[in-house]
This record gives C-alpha cells, sequence and structure tokens, in this order.
C-alpha cells in the first residue's frame, strides 16, 4: 500500500506541472495576440467617432489604399456640432435674424418717430418708404419657411409704378455653415387706407434687377477680349480666395513650415485625397507649423467623361480657399518656393531643413525640430508613399485632422442656392443610382428594375403628394428617362439649370479668371456635389437604397 502511494504522488505532480505548463502557454499566446492587436490597431479620427457613416466611408481599405467612391464627402460644414469652439479657430460672425419681433420693433420705433402717413394711393409707390419694407419682411417670413433672413437693403423702384425690387441675404436652415447668400426679388404693392402696405404678388429668384448690386469688372484685359459669346469676367465680391503672400524675408525666414512631397495620393479618388490632404494639415497644426500646399490637383478618371485622370484642378473649385486661409495656418507652394529660393540666392547661410524619408517618422518625433522647413518625401512605392501613412498607428492618438477648416466651394454652393431658389425652396427630391451598379446583377440584381419609371413613379405616389416640385439627383445620362413623371410632378434635373455654369454664367467667369483666361469644365465631381447639395434641401427626401429597392448599397449581403 505504501508503495502504491509512492507511485500515485508523482503522478498527480506531473499532472499539476503539466495543467501550469498549459495554462502559461496559453497566457504567453494571449499576451502575445494583445501585443500585436495593440500595435497593428489604428485609432479612428475623433472627429468622425461622432459620425459612423463617415467612418465606414473614409476608413475602408483594399491593398492598403481606398476603394473607388465617386460619392461627394461631406466636409466641415455639415457637421459643425462636432466641434467645440475651441477648435474652431474662427468662430461664425454675429448676424441678426429677421423674424416677427424684430419686424415689431422697428414698427415701434416708427411710431415713436411719428412717421407721417402720407401717400398718394393713385400714384407710384414709394419703394423707400420703410413700411413697404416691413411688408416685405412679412410676406418672405410667410412664404420663405426653409431660409433664414440675415438683412435687407432699401428697396427701389420696379419697371411700373406699384412695383418695388429688394435685395437680401439669407442662409437656408439646413447648411450649417455661416455663410450668406443673396437673392432679389420683384414684389407688386397694393396700398390701402392710411398708407397701408400689402404684397399683392412676387416674381421668382433674381427678379428684382434693379436691386442687384454691381459687380467689379476685372481681368478684361489681361484675359483679352473676343472670346465668342463669352460675358465679361465678373468677380464676386464676396468670394476672398487670392494666394496670400509671405510678406517679407523676415517673415519668411521666422516661419516655421511642414512641406509634403507629392506622394501617391495624387490623381486618387476625392475621399483619398481628403483623408491624405487633412492628414497633412492635422500634423502642421500639431507641429505648430505652417502647412504648404499646392493647389494644383488631380482629378481621378472616374469623375471625368473621358474615363482618363484629369491634372490642372484647382482646389479653389471645389472647396472654400477663403475658409481655409481663416481656421488654418497655410501658405501656396508656388509663393513658398519663390520666397525660399529668394532667401538662399541672397544670403550664405541657407534655410535649416531636415527631411524625412519615411512616413514611419512618427509626427511625435518631430516635434521638438527646431528646423525652419520639414520636408517630408515620398518617393517609396504605392501604398508607401500615401501621406495618410503619416496619421497611422500611435499617431492617430495625437493628430486630429481640421475637417472644420474644409468647407464646400462657395461658388458651387451659389449654384445649389440658385436652383433650390428657382424652386422657392419648396421642392422634394429623389436620390436616382443608376450607372454601373444597374448593370452589375451580380452585386444589385434588383437595381434595375426597381429604378425603371413604372417603378419610380409607383413607388414615389406613396411619399410625395403630386404636382410637387420633384427634384431628380441621379447618375443616369439619358436626360428622358424620367419623363414619364412629369405625369405626376414638376420634375427638375441638373441639367435644367446648365446656364448657371453656362458661358455666360458668374461661376464660368469666375472659375475662367481662375483658371488663367481659359474655361473650366464643370466636371462630374461638380455635377454630383451641386446634385447632392439640392437633396440635403428637400423637404421630403428619397434615397435609392433605403426606399426605392432593397437591394444593398456596397452590394449583395452588405447591408
Amino acid at each position: 500500500m505504501k508503495q502504491d502511494s509512492n507511485l500515485t504522488e508523482p503522478i498527480g505532480q506531473n499532472l499539476i506541472k503539466m495543467i501550469s505548463n498549459v495554462c502559461f502557454s496559453v497566457f504567453v499566446f494571449a499576451v502575445l495576440i494583445f501585443t500585436v492587436i495593440a500595435i497593428t490597431y489604428q485609432p479612428p479620427d475623433p472627429w468622425l467617432e461622432s459620425s459612423p457613416a463617415l467612418t465606414k466611408l473614409f476608413t475602408q481599405y483594399h491593398n492598403a489604399t481606398f476603394q473607388n467612391d465617386n460619392s461627394v464627402l461631406k466636409t466641415g460644414e455639415d457637421l459643425p456640432e462636432v466641434f467645440g469652439t475651441a477648435e474652431s479657430p474662427a468662430n461664425p460672425p454675429t448676424a441678426v435674424q429677421i423674424t416677427e419681433a424684430v419686424i415689431e420693433k422697428k414698427e415701434e420705433r416708427m411710431t415713436n418717430m411719428s412717421l407721417e402717413s402720407k401717400c398718394d394711393l393713385s400714384g407710384p409707390v414709394n419703394c423707400s418708404d420703410p413700411r413697404v419694407l416691413i411688408a416685405i419682411e412679412r410676406f418672405n417670413l410667410r412664404f420663405f419657411k426653409a431660409i433664414v433672413f440675415l438683412e435687407y437693403q432699401t428697396p427701389v423702384n420696379g419697371s411700373a409704378p406699384h412695383e418695388c425690387d429688394v435685395s437680401w441675404r439669407f442662409r437656408n436652415k439646413k447648411e450649417k455653415s455661416w455663410r450668406k447668400y443673396r437673392d432679389f426679388r420683384r414684389f407688386r404693392i397694393g396700398v390701402g387706407e392710411n398708407c397701408t402696405y400689402r404684397i399683392t404678388g412676387a416674381n421668382g429668384w433674381h427678379s428684382g434687377v434693379n436691386a442687384r448690386r454691381q459687380r467689379s469688372r476685372v481681368g478684361a484685359a489681361r484675359n483679352g477680349g473676343g472670346i465668342g459669346k463669352s460675358a465679361p469676367s465678373v468677380r464676386d465680391e464676396e468670394i476672398n480666395d487670392t494666394i496670400p503672400a509671405l510678406g517679407s524675408e523676415t517673415a519668411f525666414r521666422k516661419g516655421k513650415y511642414l512641406y509634403y512631397s507629392r506622394g501617391g495620393d495624387y490623381c486618387k479618388g476625392m475621399n483619398h485625397f481628403l483623408w491624405s490632404f487633412l492628414c497633412g494639415l492635422g500634423e502642421a497644426q500639431y507641429l505648430n507649423r505652417t502647412f504648404v500646399m499646392d493647389l494644383s490637383m488631380c482629378l481621378a478618371a472616374t469623375y471625368n467623361p473621358s474615363n482618363k485622370d484629369e491634372e490642372g484642378k484647382d482646389f479653389r473649385y471645389y472647396f472654400d480657399f477663403e475658409h481655409l486661409k481663416e481656421v488654418a495656418s497655410i501658405v501656396e507652394e508656388g509663393e513658398f518656393l519663390k520666397d525660399w529660393k529668394k532667401w538662399d540666392h541672397s544670403h550664405k547661410k541657407q534655410v535649416p531643413i531636415r527631411k524625412v524619408a519615411t512616413y514611419k517618422v512618427t509626427p511625435m518625433q518631430l516635434k521638438k525640430d527646431r528646423s525652419t522647413i520639414i520636408l517630408r518625401q515620398f518617393d517609396a512605392p504605392e501604398p508607401e508613399n500615401y501621406w495618410y501613412r503619416v496619421c497611422e498607428g500611435e499617431a492617430a492618438k495625437y493628430i486630429q485632422r481640421p475637417w472644420h477648416a474644409l468647407w464646400k466651394s462657395k461658388r458651387l454652393m451659389n449654384i445649389v442656392t440658385a436652383i433650390s431658389g428657382r424652386m422657392d425652396w419648396d421642392f422634394d427630391a429623389v436620390h436616382v443610382v443608376r450607372g454601373e451598379k444597374a448593370q452589375n446583377k451580380k452585386l444589385w440584381p434588383h437595381l434595375d428594375s426597381d429604378t425603371t419609371p413604372d417603378a419610380l413613379l409607383a413607388k414615389l405616389k406613396e411619399m410625395v403628394h403630386p404636382w410637387r416640385n420633384l427634384y431628380i439627383a441621379t447618375n443616369e445620362p439619358f436626360y428622358n428617362y424620367f419623363d414619364k413623371l412629369r405625369s405626376q410632378y414638376k420634375v427638375h434635373l441638373l441639367d435644367d439649370y446648365n446656364e448657371l455654369w453656362g458661358n455666360t454664367s458668374e461661376w464660368y467667369n469666375e472659375t475662367r479668371l481662375l483658371n488663367r483666361g481659359h474655361p473650366v469644365e464643370f466636371d462630374g465631381y461638380m455635377r454630383v456635389a451641386v446634385d447632392t447639395e439640392v437633396l440635403y434641401r428637400a423637404k421630403t427626401r428619397v434615397e435609392t437604397f433605403y426606399n426605392l429597392t432593397k437591394d444593398c448599397k456596397d452590394g449583395i449581403n452588405t447591408c
């Protein structure tokens, strides 16, 4: 018995040791897995935490690059509520909204001034009478529910004795930027007893031509004359996207700059461009440096009818450079290189520069660098030469992409405003996705049949009242494809408004000035941008992949 006990004891000890070894091995393996995850995990940008949809859109990788996406990305003015005031260097300017309470105070002041109630009931209306403006303001508040009125100009005479033209500034309630837009309309004024004014009729968008402020004409001599049917070159004085100069040599030398060489991001999709550009701008802000910016862009083939990449596009065609200058420290690449070269030619001691050959040198390692210029070089093969790689890994904890700095071009938004204004801000919209997705029956088996004119009409009858203004945002190339809907709705398509970017338009003249006198094509990205923004302003919005078809937006089994 004693011998059996001695045999049993080693077996028990060995079993305990074996279990201990297994547990320790599992622990070591778990630590190893955790370490790998911790090293490779890329924290999402804090701004995107509040918008899961944008996180998914921006961070889809395929072979370390982005999926092609020809949709328009949301920019800073779309989601400003995610930023605190500390994050937004340029706080919105104060603007008093014209409300019923404001109008009542104006009337009260007029009563205290004992304004004489003299008017000729049979003669022409005195448009400069403050009571005429009050009648117009009240009419607009009742009629245009979708916009906020900010300021009015004194009405002027129209083309008939009982007409007045008036101009005002406004903002759409669905736009969260503080940019102002302008409309001027013609009103027919009725006069009652005691000189009480009422609005008996109003014309449409930009009808009050006598109230339109004359804009200065510039560049006529510089751009040359005799360019066919083109209108005289006109600059919108409300847009200041001129390129700033650094100033004196001393100012250049005292500055600190972050300069990214051109990398593999060039000619990629716009979502890829934004993700990379804002990484660089975010690093510059983290390092407290001025970002050297190349305004020349390459528009990817997916946005061009030619299906080819197009170089030489100007950043200012698509984004608000004026706002970017106000909220971020930037310098245009050409101005920067000119001042750099000038300094080196006139001084024995050249500008201190640190060249960084790989994105693996983190922003944290550059934080204390005192060189005047930090030049990040992106000469490696793809995907090692993408700008956004700088903000991956540990750097994502420190670099915040400054989305608040990036707004859409006001020139494009002026077109959006004009289209919405011509429908008196009272319209519904449907987004109809067709094109390549409708042809790909493997990934979207029902999309083509669900977006036929008959199917659209049947669906829309359930969601949109008949004879409403219906704006159709679509990539369907055939203009007459939606004619069947005209039997029930007042159909509007983007091409119905092509004079807004034609060769007599303000957009045409202003973009031509940016392009050294050469016309600028209204390209595919601009079309989608305008289409999307008009869609956002609709009272009722019908989406393809949520309302018209059961197919998933990204293909079968991805809902």
